[in-house]
């Protein structure tokens, strides 16, 4: 399907200017192996930022910088030669790492199955000294390391001043304070959260700002979900909304993820759950906004997206389970997705409803709502497994915790139903578990949804408090308490550290648990 060019330049006037703010490095460190600390690092104090501002380095010297908390932006140097005139050019090595990991481990060992050029590094080689210069790639990282490969024998290097130049959309100063009878543990959770979000925040929501430093509609969702309540920056919302809407795939599918540059360009992943969700986020940023004319610009586009998932139910009503599509769901091999993405369809074709209602769109809306019984009779009828009582998956009848979750979320039973089902998983749990805090999110919605927001804030406590726990200054891509080097790249460097999904305890504070 051609881009929709009216879409595409609305988006484009939605562009924000991004602040800045200077930002210094706070002290010196070292990364020393320890087995008891988060993936074997831990962080030791070695020295003053001030020191180093006295101090030369030559030929193999090193050290790292610790800039106290989480920055995306744009690294300067002030280089400064003492000695004899320079000889030949400063070649330096630059490492940027979120976590210590990134800086105690070799990329060389790298053997991931993500591009290694997301590791960030860098060799520079500097012909004239003194020199002032502004790398013009944007970082991402807590912890910067310097190695000086060569000078010459005649000089050594000085480093007068390194700073940041951070840039983010998203304006602190709008968010509301929390009251101050609120539990320190969740103030904490709350500004990591925020710092996540706010770092993800540039001129579009991006999913993480190290790795893929793109618009993926699955984190766009739970980001706008988070913003509403923090940063209320509903023109950034609407310009990704736009761009979506404005580069549909062939057949009228929204993609999974799009570009910005050179020029705005969509991705040609498909994945059946997130086109839905362009439905489901279309919903919430009208709720928050009351903004209609986004409604009947983009209506129809989400309208599209509830036709083409419904031609994927069978003869029974349930979404065919096969090798034409993929669904997304959570970053789990063995996960079954068949009974999730029939309750996705479900949440969906709900919200649609609820937006052809609003739109005077009868006849639409009679149409979703008969979808909606189909689905929703036909899960219960072949997916609940009434002996086991949970909702099973595929031709192998899988029970994993993305079933149960969704189906809670889709509504497909009643609230006791579902409580007392949620108390199940936890009573006896399925091995097919959940991976990320993508997953988890949908896991406390669906407590807080059936009643049991007790369990949800325990949950909270116990998957993004332990992040906490282990060192977190942004919430990260995923996190397993039990297997704390777990990457579906095949290596924990290449994870995310400041990762969109994982940004909604401060949705969760702020919504449910201020009371």
């Amino acid at each position: 399907m051609p881009n929709n060019l009216k879409l595409i330049e609305i988006a484009q006037t939605l562009t924000p200017e991004l602040s800045t703010t200077k930002v210094y490095p706070v002290q010196l460190v070292e990364m020393v192996p320890e087995q008891d600390a988060f993936q074997g690092w831990s962080v030791k104090t070695v020295d003053t930022v001030e020191n180093l501002l006295h101090r030369t380095f030559v030929k193999n010297d090193s050290f790292v910088l610790d800039f106290g908390d989480h920055q995306v932006g744009y690294l300067n140097l002030s280089l400064m030669p003492v000695g004899s005139p320079p000889d030949a050019p400063l070649r330096l090595k630059l490492t940027f790492g979120e976590m210590p990991c990134e800086i105690g481990e070799s990329f060389d060992d790298y053997q991931g199955w993500l591009s290694r050029s997301w590791l960030q590094d860098e060799i520079i080689n500097v012909d004239v000294l003194p020199a002032q210069i502004r790398l013009p790639r944007r970082y991402c990282f807590r912890y910067l390391k310097i190695e000086v490969l060569d000078t010459s024998r005649k000089y050594s290097i000085a480093f007068p001043d390194i700073h940041v130049t951070a840039v983010t959309s998203g304006d602190a100063s709008v968010i509301k304070p929390l009251p101050a009878c609120l539990a320190e543990d969740l103030r904490v959770m709350d500004n990591i959260a925020i710092k996540t979000l706010q770092d993800c925040m540039q001129t579009v929501f991006e999913d993480g700002p190290k790795r893929d430093r793109r618009l993926w509609i699955g984190d766009l969702r739970l980001q706008a979900q988070a913003n509403y309540l923090t940063f209320q920056n509903a023109d950034l919302v609407k310009r990704c909304l736009y761009l979506f809407g404005g580069m549909t795939l062939k057949n009228g599918e929204v993609s999974a993820c799009v570009f910005e540059k050179p020029h705005p360009l969509a991705d040609d992943t498909l994945l059946y759950d997130y086109s839905l969700f362009f439905v489901a986020t279309l919903y919430d940023y009208f709720e928050a906004t009351g903004d209609w004319d986004t409604l009947k610009d983009l209506w129809q586009i989400a309208l599209d997206q509830l036709k083409l998932a419904a031609d994927r139910l069978d003869e029974r009503g349930i979404v065919r389970d096969d090798t034409t599509w993929w669904c997304f769901i959570d970053w789990h091999d063995d996960l079954n997705k068949q009974a999730s993405a029939q309750a996705v369809l479900i949440y969906a074709l709900k919200r649609g409803e609820r937006l052809a209602r609003k739109l005077q769109q009868d006849e639409v809306a009679a149409w979703i709502d008969v979808t909606i019984k189909l689905a929703s009779a036909a899960a219960v009828t072949h997916l609940w497994d009434a002996e086991q009582k949970v909702f099973i998956s595929g031709a192998e009848r899988q029970v994993s915790w993305a079933s149960q979750v969704w189906m809670v979320l889709a509504e497909v039973l009643d609230t006791a139903s579902h409580a007392e089902l949620l108390r199940s998983l936890f009573r006896n749990p399925p091995a097919i578990g959940m991976t990320t805090p993508y997953m988890y999110h949908h896991l406390i919605e669906a407590l807080i949804l059936s009643g049991l927001k007790d369990m949800a804030l325990e949950q909270m406590r116990a998957y993004w408090g332990e992040m906490v726990k282990d060192g977190a200054d942004c919430f990260w891509e995923l996190y397993n308490p039990s297997d704390k080097r777990l990457s579906p790249y095949g290596s924990n460097l290449i994870n995310s550290y400041c990762h969109a999904w994982s940004c909604t305890p401060t949705y969760f504070i702020r919504k449910y648990f201020l009371e």
